[in-house]
């Protein structure tokens, strides 16, 4: 388990014990790329249930690191997942179910990814790793 404190919150779909030890893991994977994460926050919503084009994910997630700005990053549904939906047939309850959890667990993984580089760039940039250009005198 991982030592960073870590929020996770759900608007518009019940808790989700997988899907919350999947961020669990996901926030542990990220300490292995930056140590001194101080907290983490994750926010995920099904923003609307509308028929066509509401089974969609949305996920937030905020860092807090040390001497720095809060990372923070989300993942918006995308259009290509709702024109994926209006081609189905026969809905059915178990079926939105199952697609409400693989939407999620795409979207957590999208977030963290995104996550990792932005840690890493800052990273560098506490290192000094980054080089930097003078200033043309004028």
């Amino acid at each position: 388990m991982s030592s960073i404190p870590t929020r996770v919150t759900y608007r518009g779909l019940k808790q989700m014990n997988t899907l919350e030890s999947e961020v669990h893991d996901r926030v542990q994977w990220l300490e292995q790329f930056y140590g001194r994460i101080m907290a983490c926050r994750v926010l995920i919503e099904v923003p609307h249930r509308h028929r066509r084009d509401g089974r969609h994910v949305r996920v937030r997630l905020e860092l807090t690191v040390p001497g720095g700005a809060p990372i923070v990053v989300s993942h918006e549904p995308s259009l290509h997942g709702s024109l994926k939906d209006m081609e189905e047939t026969e809905p059915h309850k178990q079926a939105e179910v199952d697609e409400v959890h693989r939407y999620a667990r795409v979207a957590v993984h999208e977030v963290f990814d995104v996550a990792r580089r932005q840690l890493q760039d800052f990273a560098r940039e506490q290192r000094g790793a980054i080089k930097t250009h003078e200033a043309a005198e004028p």
